[in-house]
């Protein structure tokens, strides 16, 4: 990939900052439902019948959509920024890591598709399978809570749904994934693998 940042303007992983909120754009896990399905494993059996919701899930695998158009509003207003390639609980690992901070994610707040939200309603795959699937290709980002609004309104400007997931917190913990009542979810892998 090519590409020209203006000088001085590139965000890092490193540089979120306990107070930021964390922030993912588009849906997560429709990638991994999606090699799931073209694998025909649970989610393919679950789906059979709903055409559209497989074709969807494989093309977000097949055809992911960077979130390019974001790229001036990150510069402007992230303190740290990566892609979701690898998971978003693997990458927001690594991006705690390399800024020296952790992070507290409230799971319900995590933007699910209409299809990957009924897989977990009805139990095919959990909220862990979704966060620790790679290849979503979305944008994770710590923003300080001054910026978060003009952040959400050129993003919505631009066309590209974003969505607070949690905040970055001091400490050196890995962050920790909270259900609807606060219980952190024991996660058997972060990320692809």
């Amino acid at each position: 990939a090519f590409g020209r940042v203006p000088v001085g303007k590139m965000v890092h992983r490193r540089g979120a900052r306990p107070g930021d909120r964390v922030v993912v754009s588009g849906t997560i896990g429709d990638a991994a439902l999606g090699l799931d399905i073209l694998k025909g494993g649970a989610v393919a059996t679950a789906i059979a019948d709903d055409a559209a919701a497989r074709q969807a899930l494989v093309g977000r695998y097949r055809v992911p959509q960077p979130r390019n158009a974001l790229a001036a509003s990150i510069r402007t207003h992230a303190s740290a920024a990566t892609d979701v390639s690898d998971g978003l609980a693997g990458d927001l690992t690594k991006l705690c890591a390399a800024s020296g901070v952790s992070a507290a994610i409230h799971t319900p707040g995590i933007p699910l598709s209409r299809p990957a939200a009924a897989l977990v309603a009805n139990h095919t795959v959990g909220i862990d399978t979704l966060i620790a699937g790679g290849d979503d290709y979305e944008i994770l980002c710590a923003v300080p809570e001054a910026d978060f609004e003009t952040f959400a309104q050129d993003a919505r400007a631009a066309g590209v749904t974003v969505s607070p997931i949690g905040a970055v917190i001091a400490g050196s913990a890995i962050p920790s994934f909270l259900d609807e009542r606060g219980r952190e979810l024991a996660l058997k892998r972060r990320s692809w693998s």
